[in-house]
């Protein structure tokens, strides 16, 4: 099981806790050694087997579908666009990934607040990193929401950078939402309550005859 880099010093910490904690009592052994374990698990980052396919519209996140709705996006789309958004608990792969293949034509940032990533409003008020990214037949717009517990967004890309369908671009620490908005023409083939995978789940189809 691969553990994504942004463990090393939560680890790194909680190790050298474990260690020192063997000396001076068992029980803040044992509670040392589970948190390392949670941080182990909660920053895995588990092999993929992608679905390519030029049509599909991949899950970017793990989590539950909480929410599938129309929208009125002004700063990518200029128009209307179907939202969907995904709910990633603490036990979730918090790893995220492109749902196609393009460039990354926009990016922005807004700091915010920290409401729990389950509650309506937390996707306008919350902290959000946002990116864009399109290909000859779509474009789709991608939000990073924290949480509660999440307060730390990481995007390792950046606009004009190129992405495969699939591939990592960034993770939210400890509990979030992630969001997709994508185009009208899209069939989309989950509903809310679904439990979804990064990179697995299709979560829409291109019709070709609509591009």
């Amino acid at each position: 099981m691969r553990i994504a880099k942004e463990a090393i010093p939560y680890c790194s910490f909680l190790l050298l806790v474990t260690i020192a904690s063997y000396f001076i009592h068992t029980v803040f052994f044992v509670i040392a050694l589970l948190c390392l374990a949670f941080v182990l698990f909660f920053f895995r980052n588990p092999h993929r087997r992608i679905n390519y396919n030029d049509n599909y519209i991949l899950s970017p996140a793990d989590g539950r579908i909480q929410e599938i709705t129309t929208v009125d996006e002004k700063n990518f789309f200029e128009g209307k666009a179907v939202k969907v958004s995904i709910f990633l608990s603490l036990f979730n792969v918090h790893i995220n990934r492109s749902p196609l293949a393009g460039k990354i034509t926009y990016a922005a940032y807004r700091p915010g607040k920290y409401f729990p990533a389950f509650k309506s409003h937390a996707s306008e008020l919350n902290e959000r990193n946002t990116i864009g990214i399109e290909n000859k037949k779509v474009k789709v717009l991608v939000h990073q929401i924290t949480g509660f517990i999440a307060r730390r967004i990481v995007c390792y890309k950046k606009k004009g950078d190129f992405l495969n369908q699939g591939e990592i671009f960034g993770m939210i620490k400890f509990g979030s939402c992630t969001e997709i908005i994508i185009p009208e023409n899209v069939k989309i083939l989950v509903e809310e309550g679904d439990i979804v995978k990064a990179g697995e789940t299709v979560l829409g189809v291109i019709d070709d005859d609509q591009e």
